[in-house]
């Protein structure tokens, strides 16, 4: 009787106590493994992704090309704000001409540059938000260390304190011979003017 209970449990090659457990506890080594063929799809994709192909003149040329829209805007807005100050007869012609485009191509315009833009917006906030969780994480030693530094300063509470030296403090109160103070304390005091 014994015996077919131990072989309902754990024979035909399974294990009735693991496959319960895994029920609420997933196997750790599966899981590993599952994690390192999700980490090897991860490389390979990245590898396929970036893996540089010898580019052609024209291929080159586009990627030069689309390099250029942002700083050519970020240019051209400066050199306005500069134009308005060195030739403000040119500035006001070429306002008056911006004047006369229409709502709708201000709209498209704007929608154009915000997505263009937007996108490294994007890339760039997450890796701000990185950095700064990375920097508030270094917060306790970076306050720790500069109390240390402090305490070192001359004019803080108990730079001298001797503690428990009992041999330091009895020389910090032990007079020494000093010969310039000496000399000081033999000169007459001056007398005050009248």
């Amino acid at each position: 009787m014994f015996k077919e209970i131990l072989n309902g449990l754990f024979g035909g090659g399974r294990n009735l106590v693991t496959d319960t457990v895994e029920v609420f506890r997933p196997n750790a080594e599966a899981g590993e493994q599952r994690r390192a063929a999700y980490d090897q799809a991860a490389l390979a994709q990245y590898t396929a992704e970036f893996k540089h192909e010898r580019k052609g003149r024209f291929d080159r040329f586009m990627d030069g090309l689309n390099r250029l829209p942002r700083p050519l805007m970020v240019i051209a807005v400066f050199l306005l704000f500069g134009m308005a100050m060195f030739d403000p007869i040119w500035f006001a012609e070429r306002m008056q001409g911006l004047a006369l485009v229409p709502q709708p191509l201000w709209w498209f315009a704007g929608t154009v540059v915000t997505f263009y833009f937007g996108g490294r917006f994007q890339i760039k906030s997450q890796e701000f938000h990185k950095q700064a969780v990375a920097a508030a994480n270094k917060l306790p030693a970076v306050l720790e260390n500069i109390k240390q530094i402090r305490a070192l300063r001359s004019d803080s509470p108990g730079v001298a304190d001797t503690g428990t030296d009992a041999d330091l403090a009895d020389a910090a109160l032990d007079e020494f011979e000093n010969p310039a103070i000496d000399a000081w304390r033999k000169q007459p005091y001056p007398k005050p003017r009248r």
